[in-house]
């Protein structure tokens, strides 16, 4: 009996789980919606209340602001905006700190989170996974000798929350691992593991960063 009840949990906990996330990303979503004036919305003319038309005015939202930013009239507009915005020093601070991390993280242009690296971490002997950021910047690199690259080592079961540490180049070895999988197995702290690929050929050639 004991055998069959993990079975059963073992199906029904990720399902659930799934369920859940997915209809706390609607309901959040739906808020957009509180947006519209009175007489727009959607339960008042349609009659009953439809979950999910928040997702799809939230993707119409994103979109046309995309593309609205990407012409000149946006694009001067938003240069406006963000030089009112370096006038105030608190909200100048928070803003320009997350544009930076989020222009690096979805730039197809930047590196982070590009690669799965192995690194030694905390201490010699134990080995974790991190993820390339890129290269030591500023001040910084003036006292660091040698080539060093950035590393970012997440923790156990929130890869939200981790390390940002500056290693030499050849203390980290780059993983024949995707991204997507080095997370799904930091997120499953170790239990599901990725699949198996050949290891680069060469003298340490799991070690060269580009």
């Amino acid at each position: 009996m004991k055998k069959y009840l993990v079975t059963g949990l073992l199906l029904w906990i990720p399902l659930g789980i799934t369920l859940w996330v997915l209809n706390l990303l609607v309901s959040s979503m739906d808020q957009t919606l509180l947006l519209l004036p009175d007489a727009w919305q959607p339960e008042r003319w349609l009659g009953f209340r439809v979950p999910g038309l928040g997702v799809i005015l939230s993707f119409g939202v994103v979109l046309a602001t995309g593309v609205f930013a990407t012409n000149v009239i946006g694009q001067r507009l938003i240069d406006y905006w963000e030089g009112l915005l370096r006038r105030i020093p608190v909200v100048k601070s928070i803003y320009y700190s997350v544009k930076q991390v989020s222009d690096t993280l979805f730039s197809s242009k930047g590196v982070a989170f590009r690669k799965a690296l192995l690194i030694q971490y905390p201490r010699p002997g134990a080995w974790t996974i991190a993820f390339l950021t890129g290269k030591p910047g500023g001040d910084v690199a003036n006292h660091l000798q040698g080539d060093y690259v950035s590393v970012y080592v997440p923790t156990t079961p929130n890869p939200t929350s981790g390390f940002f540490l500056m290693m030499p180049k050849n203390d980290v070895i780059e993983l024949n691992m995707s991204v997507d999988a080095a997370l799904k197995y930091i997120v499953s702290m170790g239990v599901v593991a990725p699949e198996a690929k050949p290891a680069a050929s060469g003298p340490r050639a799991q070690a060269r960063i580009a």
